[in-house]
């Protein structure tokens, strides 16, 4: 899970990846996804799965789950 560095606006955005550095280089250059072009990212939750389907599965849970991720944006 990404927080936008910005201090004015809050946002976050959630995915999945093989290569956690290359994918947070991509969104801190706009070559991201389209929704996080424009901001700079920190990653402040991470998770490893050994399983494609299982990461996904955690990635679609995480997204639905607008308190878990409120905690994780307040806490990080």
């Amino acid at each position: 899970m990404l927080k936008s560095v910005n201090n004015e606006i809050t946002r976050s955005y959630v995915g999945y990846t093989n290569n956690l550095n290359l994918r947070l280089k991509k969104h801190n250059s706009s070559k991201g996804a389209k929704s996080t072009r424009g901001y700079k990212w920190k990653i402040i939750y991470k998770k490893r799965f050994y399983d494609k389907r299982q990461a996904m599965s955690f990635e679609y849970h995480l997204k639905k789950d607008r308190k878990k991720r409120k905690y994780l944006l307040e806490n990080n």
